[in-house]
């Protein structure tokens, strides 16, 4: 240790982190690091969707899917405005969004039958995963509200927050959080 110069002086001036609340004394040695948004190119593969849920697992933030087609003009019109909200950074200050369009149209997508593991039944669909669980309960497939930018940002905050907590599901008490209803 230099002459003259703290602990926390020195660790100050190495960047490291530390609370000096007495009810939480953390310390980390690493900066702490913004989140920020991550955008995925497009899904044509199984694969290239289960290691886009992997990432966002390890990362802990939420993917958000835009279910697409060649064919659907809507989509056309709906994927650059989606990638812009995401590329704006809205979502950064709850905790990040990792974003990718599915391509339900192609081969392997429709021979490994994603579409229907997912419940993918109209197209566009937006689609979030937390944790590598699909968030059905705030899938959004009203074409209106996905060409609303001021809806999908408020959506892409939302999804932001849940940041790997596994959020969704019914909680509660019953049988798998009370999805079913009240069994006894």
């Amino acid at each position: 240790m230099r002459p003259g110069i703290g602990h926390s002086a020195l660790l100050r001036a190495s960047g490291a982190c530390f609370s000096r609340s007495p009810a939480n004394r953390t310390f980390s040695i690493s900066r702490r690091l913004s989140a920020s948004n991550q955008i995925y190119t497009s899904v044509r593969r199984p694969d290239d969707l289960h290691t886009y849920q992997l990432l966002s697992t390890s990362s802990r933030t939420p993917l958000i899917t835009l279910w697409t087609t060649s064919w659907c003009a809507t989509c056309h019109a709906v994927a650059p405005l989606l990638r812009s909200v995401v590329e704006s950074g809205v979502g950064e200050a709850e905790g990040g969004v990792a974003f990718c369009q599915v391509e339900f149209d192609a081969p392997d997508i429709m021979n490994d039958a994603l579409g229907t593991q997912y419940m993918i039944t109209s197209i566009p669909t937006l689609l979030s995963f937390d944790a590598g669980e699909a968030q059905v309960q705030s899938k959004i497939t009203n074409a209106r509200n996905m060409a609303d930018r001021a809806f999908l940002e408020e959506w892409i905050r939302n999804e932001a927050r849940r940041h790997g907590g596994r959020g969704g599901g019914g909680g509660g008490p019953g049988i798998l959080g009370g999805l079913f209803g009240s069994w006894k």
